[in-house]
């Protein structure tokens, strides 16, 4: 999914390395800058005292204010700013993306993303029916792990229903459902709605297991209020053995959406995590949002090999009703030090009057950096210079990370296989992901 205002690569989110010296390159790299907290030399920039997240507008280039952003976490957490277009700032010559509490899309503090009570009827506590702890998700906060999620799972083949004295009506209800190959599956369901039906909530929790080491551990939740506001979300989390390369690998997904119910405005983000064993490592996001005349959209990725080569790229864009679109994306490619950046920040008028400046950064590992670029005004660039390389060549959350959190899908006991039953490994016809084929097989 993609939401033009914000950056994660909580990665999750973006791994943006160094504060880059702007004085030879007026171009801003990825549009934003990203401090991490980290032991690594900051060149052209600030630091603060504590090494933590801290916005910069120490920008050479006045047309391209620097947006502080923060880095991502290991559980997904992506809190960068929005990107509100200034149509007084905004010149046929350039864009200007300014970073802004005022977000495009209500804020946690809105109407839309308000306190839990306002969206939820609570059970009365005398009453024995479930109670939601559910809140409408919130923008931005990527993959939770287990422990945030509470998942607690009934007893087997609970079915029961109420009404509370106000009207309003539960249920809570769990069961197991057994197939073929050793499957099993533990869920829990439960919610409930007022007496008009105006305001609902549902959940639903679940363990999956099967005799190939097959674990997973998921939740589905959704509501609605009585102005219409409407939401959805589902996490998942899966352990499995990896069929060509025989690693143990974690995968996990999050899914998240909310529509306003007064206003054209509406948000959609689609995040995943992928590891194993031998420290490769891949985390991405999709994002979308649309608040009334501006709708945004944001993609970015990170693949780590575990040997050393790392892949990071980000592409942001957005648009109005009345013909304005602007955007910035930027690429990344590293190994033992050598490597390339690049990237482009763009703007398009009403009139259709196009604005674009490139940049692109050669490293060669020897201390040496290539630096270029050029935009449609007539500036360019092109210059060789002596600065360090800097990069992340391993995910700062990792393996052993994620099988720390994942305590309670470790823990999934899968029913007993009998003797001689052996698992039904059918790989199917599917190849493995191009970047994972031998040379022989990706040529």
């Amino acid at each position: 999914m993609a939401a033009i205002a914000s950056a994660s690569a909580s990665t999750r989110g973006f791994a943006a390395t160094e504060l880059r010296s702007v004085d030879i390159l007026p171009s801003f790299r990825n549009g934003f800058v990203e401090f991490r907290r980290t032991n690594r030399k900051l060149i052209g920039g600030c630091r603060n005292s504590t090494g933590g997240f801290f916005s910069v507008k120490c920008c050479s280039d006045s047309t391209m204010p620097i947006r502080g952003a923060s880095g991502g976490s290991g559980n997904g957490v992506d809190k960068s700013d929005d990107w509100r277009f200034d149509a007084k700032k905004t010149s046929a010559n350039y864009m200007r993306i300014q970073a802004s509490s005022a977000m495009p899309f209500p804020s946690p503090q809105s109407r839309f993303i308000s306190k839990p009570e306002k969206f939820f009827f609570r059970c009365i506590p005398r009453n024995s029916g479930p109670q939601s702890r559910d809140s409408p998700p919130k923008r931005d906060t990527g993959i939770a792990n287990e422990k945030d999620w509470g998942i607690s799972m009934l007893n087997d083949n609970v079915n029961e229903s109420g009404i509370n004295e106000d009207g309003s009506t539960w249920y809570r209800e769990s069961g197991e459902d057994l197939g073929d190959n050793g499957y099993r599956c533990r869920w829990t369901r439960m919610g409930g709605q007022s007496s008009d039906g105006t305001l609902a909530w549902k959940e639903t929790w679940w363990e999956k297991s099967d005799w190939t080491g097959y674990k997973e551990l998921g939740v589905e939740k959704s509501g609605k209020n009585v102005e219409g506001d409407a939401w959805w979300e589902t996490w998942r989390e899966v352990l499995h053995q990896d069929e060509w390369s025989n690693l143990a690998r974690i995968e996990r997904s999050a899914q998240k959406q909310a529509k306003s119910g007064t206003e054209n405005a509406g948000w959609y983000e689609n995040w995943w995590e992928k590891y194993d064993a031998k420290g490769w490592t891949e985390k991405g996001a999709h994002k979308y949002g649309r608040l009334n005349e501006q709708s945004w959209w944001e993609k970015w990725g990170e693949h780590y090999d575990g040997r050393g080569s790392v892949l990071k790229w980000t592409d942001k864009w957005a648009e109005t009703e009345l013909g304005t679109k602007w955007g910035d994306k930027w690429e990344e490619k590293f190994f033992a030090g050598i490597g390339s950046r690049q990237g482009e920040t763009w703007h398009v008028s009403p009139a259709g009057d196009r604005w674009s400046r490139t940049w692109g950064e050669e490293h060669f590992g020897n201390g040496k950096v290539h630096k270029y670029g050029k935009s449609t005004t007539g500036e360019s660039w092109d210059i060789v210079v002596d600065e360090g390389t800097y990069y992340e060549a391993e995910p700062h959350y990792g393996w052993a990370d994620v099988v720390g959190n994942s305590t309670q899908l470790l823990s999934i006991q899968p029913r007993e296989r009998p003797p001689g039953v052996f698992p039904n490994m059918d790989f199917g016809p599917s190849m493995p992901p191009e970047d994972e084929l031998p040379p022989t097989l990706s040529q």
